[in-house]
This record gives C-alpha cells, structure tokens and sequence, in this order.
C-alpha cells in the first residue's frame, strides 16, 4: 500500500524542496579604521525654503494657492536656468504663456497638483511637477504651509516612469540604464527636520528574468 500511494498518480503531495542554505551572519570590513563623524559630500538631505511671493489664503488653506504662481516664482529666483537662450530650461518659462486655463492645460508645463496631508498635521500638502524643457526631466516638489508661509519641503528633478503617493511618503520611479531595471526613490515626512527626507534608495527589477543557464532537475524516471 506505501509503495502504490508513492508511486504515479500522487499529484498535488508535498516535495522537498532541497536543502535550506546555511545562514551567514555579516561579516564587518576594516574594522580597525576609525568612524568618520562628517560627511565627505554635501548632499542636501534637508531641502526646505520659503517660498518668496507666492501668499497663503486666510485659513492656511494650500488649496487656495496658485500652482502656476508657485512655479512663475521658482522661475524669478532662478534666472540662470529659464532666462536666455542657453539657459537649461528655457523652453519652461517660454511656455508659461500658456498657462491662463490653469496647470495640465493645453502647451502649459505645469501639471495637474496632488493634494494629501504628509506631515500628518491634518492638512493637505500640495505635490507639483513641471516639466523641464527642452529637456525630457520633470520638476517634483512638495509644499507645505508654516506660520502662515508657503514653505516648500523636498524637491528632486529626474526622468519620470512613475510618481506616487503612498501614506506620508513620496515615491519616484525613474528609468535605469541597466536595461530590465528601474530606480525608486522614496521621500518621507520627518518632524524633527521638518522636511520630506531620502528615506529610500533602490533600484530593482521591472523585466522579465533570465532563464538559468543551469537545466533543471530531471523528472522522475517512474511516471506510471
């Protein structure tokens, strides 16, 4: 009777699945170097700035402000970048024109504003994007409002396959050179910086798998 239930027809039993790796604990590199205490880069994990001429409407309610006047702003503090024929985004300011019907309207850069609360005090923050022209970039920033002042908290540029918002956290997803991969950034709400901060760097797999090079294992020689 043991031998007829191991044998053909057992489908759906339980299989081994080989042996379990054997766990390896890390192992700590250069241990006699000292710790650095400073950081050998200035990489502006707290970006935050108020932002000049651009009023929050009685109440703080961020609803009431302008996204386009928020970026025409950006725009006059950075005249390097969208003034002149050499400036990197050039094309951007030009195409403010076309921002009367409002953002995500017709040639304007601007695109349609995300609200939510991330900073958990139990009012919307705005998240905006505008388009870096000529380039293929796109601007993410996200503002809040503090004492009454627009206060802009995390700003990133990059090529964009995704943005989403997931809780309090800020996620962007952008192409990889690596072909089969993309990276994915994530930027959370802190209070004690009072800033959205890098809280996430990775890249990972978005393409199909290769297929091992090793053949699998043979079936069974006794199929019934």
């Amino acid at each position: 009777m043991l031998a007829t239930a191991a044998g053909c027809g057992d489908a759906g039993g339980l299989e081994g699945a080989g042996s379990t790796p054997t766990a390896v604990g890390p192992a700590r590199l250069w241990p006699e170097q000292t710790p650095a205490s400073s950081p050998a880069f200035e990489i502006g994990e707290v970006n935050t700035e108020v932002v000049k001429g651009v009023k929050v409407p009685a109440g703080d309610d961020i609803h009431g402000v302008d996204p386009v006047a928020v970026v025409r702003a950006e725009i006059a503090a950075s005249p390097g970048d969208y003034d002149g024929g050499k400036a990197p985004y050039r094309d951007t300011a030009g195409r403010m024109t076309g921002c009367g019907k409002g953002p995500g309207q017709g040639r304007c850069p601007v695109l349609k504003p995300y609200y939510r609360d991330l900073t958990g005090d139990g009012r919307d923050d705005l998240t905006l994007g505008f388009r870096l022209l000529p380039g293929k970039t796109t601007a993410v920033r996200v503002y809040t409002v503090e004492k009454h002042r627009l206060v802009q908290v995390m700003s990133w540029e990059d090529a964009l396959s995704g943005v989403e918002l997931a809780g309090r956290s800020l996620v962007i997803r952008s192409p990889s050179e690596v072909a089969g991969y993309e990276y994915r950034l994530q930027w959370t709400w802190d209070r004690d910086q009072r800033a959205m901060l890098l809280t996430h760097d990775e890249m990972l797999r978005t393409g199909p798998r290769k297929h091992s090079r090793h053949p699998s294992a043979s079936p069974s020689a006794s199929n019934g």
